[in-house]
């Protein structure tokens, strides 16, 4: 038996980046639920507009600053939710062992990635710190507790703020362009991966090949985490990994220091 044309345009990449568990992305094709095109588009302004909120709401420490990071996912999964109804749900999964494994996986790769293209860029074009650990440590426990837990929250903002998106530009590749869904996949992944590099343009002093370099790679790793699970909580664990990991010894480096 031959294979049909939407077979063949719906075939899906090999076991080393999807796994054989039979589930596939959500929204692209209009399963578990159509979301038109339009409303993507409202969804992405909305993800614009939490984004908005974490860079301009004035805050002067990180108990303040709670509430710009959760507005900056609450705002876009509530336009989401408004748009899906009962099937926002089709964006998290639960967890099983092989997602933990996988959070552990995707962090280490992120962390070998980042760090492999960090050398080269910091080489060539040199690089910004990123300041978010500065004066955490004077403001004692309640601040270092108010860090986590919002860096928490943000950093799964940024995930909504990158995984809405790809499932946007998917569904316009796939069904409007008519492209392949690996096409549409790949195209996603990298169309994505700049929009988030974009996003840290202000954090890193506007060194563009720190932000779509260093950042763009590293954003790639973490998508490829929900390529490969189709779960928004694995990429959140394993960015949450990384960059808790980053803090905690920035630190522990800042403790030691006389």
């Amino acid at each position: 038996m031959t294979s049909g044309p939407q077979t063949q345009a719906k075939q899906r990449f090999g076991r080393l980046i999807e796994r054989a568990d039979g589930r596939d992305f959500p929204y692209y094709d209009g399963e578990p639920v159509d979301v038109a095109g339009w409303k993507w588009g409202v969804i992405i302004l909305a993800c614009v507009a939490g984004f908005m909120a974490l860079i301009f709401y004035p805050a002067a420490n990180d108990l303040q600053a709670l509430v710009p990071r959760i507005l900056f996912p609450a705002i876009p999964l509530a336009v989401f939710i408004g748009f899906t109804g009962r099937y926002w749900k089709s964006l998290f999964r639960k967890l099983t062992g092989v997602d933990y494994l996988n959070m552990v996986v995707f962090w280490l790769l992120n962390f070998a990635v980042s760090a492999g293209v960090g050398l080269i860029v910091m080489a060539i074009f040199g690089a910004n710190a990123n300041a978010a650990t500065s004066g955490v440590l004077d403001g004692g426990p309640g601040q270092v507790t108010a860090f986590y837990v919002g860096t928490g929250i943000q950093l799964f903002g940024e995930e909504i703020f990158t995984i809405l998106p790809f499932l946007a530009v998917m569904y316009l590749l796939f069904t409007k362009a008519k492209l392949s869904r690996n096409t549409s996949v790949i195209l996603a992944w990298l169309i994505t991966a700049a929009w988030f590099g974009a996003a840290h343009l202000p954090t890193y002093g506007w060194n563009f090949a720190q932000a779509f370099l260093i950042i763009g790679a590293a954003r790639l790793v973490l998508t490829l985490a929900f390529i490969r699970t189709k779960n928004i909580l694995v990429s959140t664990g394993a960015h949450i990994l990384n960059d808790w990991g980053a803090f905690t010894f920035a630190f522990v480096v800042a403790s030691a220091m006389p």
